[in-house]
């Protein structure tokens, strides 16, 4: 059943690489059926607990081929498969041929080979094919980044995001060569009886952590996401993120870890979710924004694993499993209402030409299907009940309040933590309330947002299905509770158990209580303004007999107290021309958040080794005779060291 699931998923994806090019409905075709394949074969996994294993006397670069799926893989699967269905269907309208007649087709190729690759990645059971999908997937993703590559940002971003995945696949060229060479072999299977392999798990932080967008390895996330196609973005968000996800979760099932992985994973997550939130709520570009809310919901998910990692290694089952489940579901649930978000970004774009929030406003009334359910997706991301983005979250604030309870050394880090990762909920909504407001109430701020319309019905169709996900797993958290009940028992056999938290159970009831009130509310005030005959009209305009939309609060203005909080961290730039005179003419004040990490830091340090590799390139002339005194210098100070090192 599972080979001829995932059988079809593969065909169903090289047709759409076929037709990609000439027959777009043909594309579509085999985009769906292989994300249904793939989606069926995770969902058989994740229902009956089972592994699936394929092995294959035909050699890739000479490593018999070996694919396997268990409930850890297929849980990110079953997301791919969902995720890039519902991409496809709306980059056939938002992306299509006669927008963007040269790049909508090489788009839709590069759109199968990323899913097609993704899925290799979850499924690779061999070192060396696992870094042959994962480098095919990076080159894929690229090419998506960069269909729109007539723009000079967008060139930069690709660039940027190429550079820093080929520094990924170094590390784990790295870490896959070592393992295979004190194994003896690139099977990956898992190795708790080789301590000596504990180091490597350092390479494995750096090379997925990077891939993920971990708090400061994030650098080519924002530039990455804002400048991508809307869909592109909410895959790039949605999901390939997630891959560096699995394979932290993977290898340290895996793999011996040192003692202090768990620590410096879940201090690497909290300051992950309180900085990505606070550089968040500093940007005027609404993908941007939501780029940096991506690097935010990471460190959730980062803190759950890495409060589990602790509770292995301090024998603590109980509410280890409780983090462990939070960050995986979590992991589900980001990749649903974050790309949602991206989608309704999207929309927001086709219709306006403007990324910028502050050139927006209004378009509640001309898109209302986009306003209603990017706010469904503001509600889930913000971890407000009863969506999934509040389950998740839920189960890792009951890991971190039972660990707090135990009083063991747990204690002192999860306090802490539960304090700031409420932080991150309030500013969160904080940041979302601004969104909301600034992009589709009050009154349109240029031509371009009081002339917008709706999307088609194939965006909105794409939306509709991830905003029903984020209801569902909302509404019905035990329906969910045994798929990421098996994936935490492949990461922690101990851990098996299909017994559901008690307080699930409670939660799923109130949940429901609670929609079930919203509709009921809802329903009796619309009949109660009905018949009062209620007319729309301007609010309180201040005494102003003619108020103009520069009245309104602007996308800075709104969050300024708040980013002036991490002033020292986001260091915010300030443009402004003071008004002069007793009547001035003209006045301006403005404020953008820059990529602090990137533009102090990474830059910086880029340029110097730049530097350092043109004064290196002086010595390589031609000269035959200075080549023959570097490898005497080299040859005396190789002399040297054994001199000095057989004489102490």
């Amino acid at each position: 059943m599972i080979q001829t699931l995932l059988l079809i998923s593969g065909l169903g994806m090289l047709t759409s690489i076929l037709a990609g090019l000439r027959a777009p409905k043909v594309w579509l075709a085999g985009v769906l059926a292989g994300a249904a394949g793939a989606i069926g074969a995770a969902i058989t996994i994740l229902s009956t607990g089972g592994e699936w294993n394929s092995y294959n006397s035909a050699a890739l670069g000479g490593e018999a081929i070996h694919l396997r799926l268990d409930a850890l893989s297929a849980l990110f699967l079953a997301l791919v498969g969902l995720v890039g269905g519902a991409g496809a269907v709306y980059a056939g309208e938002y992306w299509s041929e006669t927008a963007h007649p040269r790049s909508a087709a090489p788009g839709r190729v590069w759109w199968s080979v990323l899913l097609l690759c993704l899925g290799l990645v979850l499924l690779a059971a061999n070192g060396l094919h696992f870094l042959i999908a994962w480098e095919l997937f990076t080159l894929a993703a690229y090419f998506l980044v960069t269909l729109n590559r007539r723009s000079p940002e967008v060139r930069a971003a690709g660039w940027l995001y190429l550079t820093l995945s080929h520094l990924s696949a170094l590390s784990l060229f790295a870490f896959f060569a070592i393992m295979a060479a004190r194994t003896g072999s690139w099977e990956l299977k898992p190795l708790l009886d080789h301590p000596e392999l504990a180091p490597l798990f350092w390479l494995a932080l750096a090379a997925f952590g990077l891939k993920a967008g971990m708090f400061p390895l994030h650098v080519w996330l924002p530039s990455a996401h804002a400048n991508a196609p809307s869909h592109v973005s909410a895959i790039l968000s949605g999901v390939t993120l997630k891959i560096g996800i699995y394979g932290l979760v993977r290898f340290s099932g895996w793999l011996p870890v040192p003692p202090s992985a768990g620590w410096v994973i879940a201090t690497l997550g909290v300051a992950s979710a309180v900085l990505g939130v606070a550089f968040a709520l500093g940007q005027h570009d609404l993908k941007r924004l939501l780029a940096y809310h991506s690097v935010e919901n990471i460190g959730i998910i980062l803190i759950g694993l890495g409060f589990a990692l602790v509770a292995t290694q301090q024998g603590h089952a109980a509410w280890g499993r409780l983090a462990l489940a939070g960050g995986l579901l979590h992991v589900w649930n980001h990749g649903l209402f974050k790309a949602l978000l991206f989608f309704g970004a999207g929309s927001v774009l086709h219709a306006t030409g403007t990324r910028e929030m502050s050139r927006l406003g209004g378009l509640w009334r001309a898109m209302p299907w986009t306003a209603a359910l990017f706010a469904l997706g503001a509600v889930a991301i913000s971890g407000l009940p009863p969506l999934n983005g509040f389950v998740s979250e839920w189960l890792v604030f009951l890991g971190l309040f039972d660990a707090a309870i135990a009083h063991g050394p747990a204690a002192w880090a999860a306090i802490p933590a539960i304090v700031l990762l409420g932080v991150t909920g309030a500013l969160a909504l904080a940041c979302f309330a601004k969104v909301c407001g600034v992009v589709f109430l009050g009154a349109p701020r240029s031509a371009a947002a009081a002339q917008a319309h709706e999307s088609g019905p194939g965006m909105r169709g794409a939306m509709l299905v991830l905003g029903a996900g984020c209801v569902a797993i909302g509404l019905l958290p035990l329906l969910f509770w045994p798929a990421v009940a098996r994936a935490v028992a492949v990461w922690q056999p101990v851990w098996a158990s299909p017994a559901a938290p008690v307080p699930l159970v409670a939660l799923g009831s109130a949940h429901l209580a609670l929609a079930a009130l919203a509709v009921l509310a809802g329903v009796w005030l619309w009949r109660k303004l009905q018949r009062a005959g209620f007319k729309r009209a301007l609010t309180w305009d201040c005494g102003f007999a003619r108020p103009t939309a520069r009245m309104q609060y602007t996308a800075g203005s709104f969050a300024g107290i708040i980013t002036e909080w991490f002033a020292g961290v986001l260091r915010p730039v300030r443009h402004e021309s003071r008004p002069e005179g007793a009547f001035p003419a003209a006045a301006h004040l403005a404020q953008h958040t820059p990529e602090t990490v990137l533009e102090y830091f990474a830059t910086p340090v880029g340029g110097a080794v730049q530097q350092l590799a043109v004064a290196f390139r002086r010595f390589q002339h031609g000269r035959v005779q200075s080549y023959l005194l570097y490898l005497l210098i080299g040859a005396a100070a190789l002399a040297a060291m054994v001199f000095l090192g057989g004489n102490p």
